[in-house]
């Protein structure tokens, strides 16, 4: 089997790079499950349920999410009603949405898809994102051999750490949050495929999404300015795991693909 993970998708950029690049990267390389991060895809925070759908229509099978799940009020019936949309799982459980999910791949292949949400620097309570991996693995049906998490933090050694703890057990342990694409794409000795952030899917001619210019001069003067979404060199990227019948992870690849368009497109 062959999946696609794709970093955080940011805004209106974000979304048009998805468009424009996701069923081409379905079709020429063959994949059979796709997984996004899509808690930034409203303007840079949050998501609706129209976005949702979208994603779907282009191919995403499942959506994880982050700190900014809540963001857009109008999300939570599509966390509560959808199976193609996670929750953090070491948030409350109190908290709407379901913590994993299970779906068909396009070759057959039951997928789990699992998230997890740091806790340093991280402005959100949550509980130990170790136990919750535990005990959502302990509920996984025994016979769905391809898992994979999505472990959205701030820290590096957090996911690294987290990595490790699920070596051998899940196919593939992803970060996001960071918006920036690191070069530690492996596979863990025990067959679990690893990186420590998948980047961004949005614009890098930015900070981290934001107008450049804006945050530089908040940064210098100390005065707080709007950060205002950027719009060019738009780029999608994530990481290929490769798969054998086992489960385990035998080939991990980045992937940065750049979006022809580029520009406002004047929708949220």
């Amino acid at each position: 089997m062959r999946i696609l993970m794709i970093g955080d998708i940011v805004g209106r950029p974000g979304k048009r790079a998805c468009a424009e690049i996701v069923p081409q990267i379905i079709r020429e390389r063959d994949i059979h499950f796709v997984v996004a991060n899509a808690e930034n895809v409203a303007a840079g925070s949050g998501m609706t349920p129209a976005m949702f759908t979208k994603l779907r229509r282009q191919g995403i099978d499942v959506c994880t999410m982050g700190d900014h799940i809540y963001r857009r009020r109008e999300i939570i019936e599509t966390l509560v009603s959808s199976d193609r949309i996670v929750k953090p799982a070491n948030l409350p459980s109190e908290a709407a949405g379901r913590t994993w999910t299970v779906a068909p791949a396009r070759d057959g292949e039951l997928v789990a898809v699992i998230s997890l949400m740091g806790r340093t620097y991280m402005n959100v309570r949550s509980d130990c994102p170790f136990h919750a991996a535990d005990r959502v693995l302990n509920e996984i049906p025994r016979d769905v051999r391809v898992i994979v998490v999505d472990v959205h933090a701030e820290a590096t050694s957090e996911k690294v750490a987290l990595g490790w703890w699920l070596d051998g057990r899940v196919t593939g342990v992803v970060g996001t949050h960071t918006h920036i694409p690191t070069a530690d794409a492996r596979v863990l000795p025990r067959g679990t495929a690893y990186v420590t952030d998948l980047g961004m899917t949005g614009p890098y001619d930015s900070v981290l999404g934001r107008d450049k210019d804006r945050v530089i001069q908040s940064l210098v003067t100390g005065m707080p300015h709007p950060y205002d979404m950027a719009h060019d060199d738009v780029r999608l990227c994530g990481v290929i795991i490769d798969t054998n019948a086992d489960g385990r992870a035998t080939a991990i690849e980045r992937v940065e693909v750049s979006c022809a368009a580029s520009g406002d497109d004047g929708e949220d």
